[in-house]
């Protein structure tokens, strides 16, 4: 596709350095570098802080919430009464 661009003088320059460099044509090492700079992750994505998972010893089972025991306290009572009728 041919299309006009306008470029800094600087940046010009440099790209004219590295075609020389690497022994290619200025539409090459402008394409190259268009291309890394492309794929390259934006800098937000890139500097996240990870998060990290502290683990510790619970007397409860993986899947339990303590947080759920007195829902689940009812619902026994609630078949509890329900097969003694």
């Amino acid at each position: 596709m041919r299309t006009t661009l306008t470029l800094d003088d600087d940046l010009a320059a440099k790209l004219k350095e590295v075609a020389h460099g690497q022994g290619t044509t200025f539409k090459e090492a402008v394409n190259a570098a268009i291309r890394r700079g492309l794929t390259v992750p934006s800098p937000s994505t890139r500097r996240t802080k990870r998060f990290k998972v502290r683990t510790f010893r619970s007397a409860f089972r993986p899947g339990v919430d303590p947080l759920r025991l007195n829902q689940l306290v009812d619902e026994l009572e609630v078949r509890g009464f329900g097969s003694k009728t």
